[in-house]
């Protein structure tokens, strides 16, 4: 066993050792902040909802995509997690991307359902004319009625501080706003929290569009159910004059 650790180059070692500290840094600032704690439940929730849903037994190919994209955003926002927590908050956004993006496909498809088969049939040429990832936004766009292109603006940050080598995306690599980028991982509290509540923002959504392709199956109804009550509970928190708005 302990030949086995040697594999492990010293300055790797030594860089784990120095993100398992960052994560009990994390967790000491989650721990005193009510509002982190809920977007982690919140995350729990929603990767619980696509675990739960995987396991539905069906023949039906399109359900089976949509399990195949649960199961993404269930590793992207573990993934994600992982990272913020160690330290990387940049590679922590970066994958938030990649949810976000899920989010934006699942949604299309739970608005017309015969997209899947065209998606899951679609070659490379098709998919970037009706399926890429600003396709797709226009797409829910025109759908919903919304002309801000808040969806465009969304992704584009994400692509700008996290997906893309620009000027702006030295700004998640600095601990202090006016301070210098630095190598490797950091704790810092606005830094976690930013990332954490955007991880949150996105889970809420998973968890709806996953939760949209349910059928009726009593073993699904638990992970459902836990998570309508924290999404309420997130929802009163985050945004509580939208939700007294609201019919």
């Amino acid at each position: 066993m302990t030949k086995g650790l040697n594999v492990i180059p010293s300055n790797l070692a030594s860089l784990h050792s120095g993100e398992e500290e960052l994560r009990g840094r994390a967790l000491s600032i989650i721990a005193g902040g009510e509002r982190l704690r809920l977007h982690l439940a919140i995350i729990e929730a929603a990767m619980d909802v696509a675990g739960v849903f995987r396991q539905f037994d069906t023949n039906d190919e399109d359900i089976k995509v949509v399990q195949v994209l649960g199961m993404r955003t269930f590793n992207a926002l573990g993934a994600s997690l992982k990272l913020a927590l160690s330290g990387y908050h940049q590679n922590s956004a970066l994958i938030l991307r990649d949810v976000l993006e899920t989010v934006f496909l699942l949604s299309l498809f739970g608005g017309d359902r015969t997209l899947i088969r065209r998606w899951r049939f679609a070659d490379k040429r098709a998919r970037r004319k009706e399926f890429s990832p600003v396709r797709v936004r226009e797409a829910l766009d025109a759908r919903d009625g919304f002309t801000s292109k808040r969806r465009a603006d969304m992704y584009d940050l994400f692509s700008e501080l996290a997906g893309h080598p620009t000027m702006k995306s030295a700004w998640m690599m600095r601990p202090h706003k006016d301070g210098d980028a630095v190598i490797g991982p950091f704790m810092e509290e606005t830094a976690l929290e930013a990332v954490i509540s955007e991880m949150g923002r996105l889970a809420v959504q998973v968890g709806e569009q996953i939760n949209a392709f349910f059928p009726d199956w009593p073993p699904g109804l638990p992970s459902r159910l836990a998570f309508a009550q924290l999404k309420r509970d997130w929802l009163s928190t985050f945004y509580p004059v939208a939700r007294r708005e609201s019919p």
